[in-house]
């Protein structure tokens, strides 16, 4: 596996891994209900995606430098519980100390807390509802990066 900093060419495929995610199904689908990768947000962002030996899309970060935020993580379905998350995080933090930056906030997922915490990652607080793309509190968490 190498994580590349994605190209324009890869927003379709990076939005098909989200519209395909196991993840977002049920009550949270509403939240990627018609997203898009666009090619300007991966010009504007320091997005990196996860390929194995033939070009296949494992899975993708987005790292936003102003304010510090990791706005998207998904990994493909198939690709879950083979370290391709930890590894995309590890290199987030990376991506992030070379920034400069010394902490990343996430809004998590409810499902994925526990993922980042796993990785290192502290709870700071809760994100209210923001209906009626999201009717549910999220955990809000940080990355210490130094």
């Amino acid at each position: 596996m190498t994580i590349r900093r994605a190209v324009v060419q890869d927003a379709e495929r990076l939005t098909t891994l989200i519209q395909e995610s196991g993840a977002c199904r049920g009550k949270y689908a509403s939240i990627i209900s018609g997203y898009r990768v666009t090619a300007d947000y991966i010009a504007r962002h320091r997005v990196f995606a996860a390929v194995d030996a033939v070009g296949r899309l494992l899975g993708f970060y987005a790292l936003v430098l102003e304010p510090p935020e990791l706005d998207l993580v998904f990994v493909a379905d198939g690709a879950q519980g083979k370290g391709v998350g930890r590894l995309l995080i590890e290199h987030m933090i990376g991506q992030a100390r070379e920034a400069g930056l010394t902490d990343v906030r996430v809004v998590s997922h409810p499902p994925a807390e526990e993922f980042y915490r796993r990785l290192g990652a502290e709870r700071v607080g809760t994100v209210a509802p923001s209906p009626p793309k999201v009717a549910w509190e999220r955990p809000e968490l940080r990355f210490t990066t130094v």
